[in-house]
């Protein structure tokens, strides 16, 4: 029985471990403005990684895996991006807890005067 227990504290210690490893959000970003949008960057609060696409044209969405891994703190995710005409603009959406996801993905489409976001659970 002892040897029981043992292996259960074995594991759950090794399976606390390894929460957050491999941790982060899906994401796509859209763009549904009139003109392209330059220097795109998707990244946390705490700017540790950061996944950066040039260019991204109209009517056009690129995706992928923004890992939080190394993550420690709460915060948010941060999207930059330059419009055509050098503004720039810097949003913060949603909210992640010590430096772990709550939500699988996001989903973030560019609008010519707002961001229209939408987390989900749902892989």
């Amino acid at each position: 029985m002892k040897k029981i227990i043992c292996l259960i504290l074995i594991l759950t210690l090794n399976s606390c471990h390894f929460i957050g490893k491999g941790n982060g959000i899906k994401f796509k970003i859209t763009n549904n403005s009139k003109a392209p949008i330059n220097n795109v960057k998707f990244t946390t609060s705490e700017y540790i990684t950061a996944l950066e696409f040039d260019k991204i044209g109209v009517g056009k969405t690129v995706s992928g895996f923004l890992s939080m891994k190394n993550n420690k703190t709460d915060g948010s995710y941060v999207l930059e991006y330059t419009r055509v005409n050098g503004e720039k603009a810097t949003k913060n959406y949603g909210y992640y807890t010590n430096g772990g996801a709550l939500e699988s993905w996001v989903a973030l489409k560019i609008d010519n005067d707002t961001i229209i976001y939408n987390f989900s659970k749902i892989k």
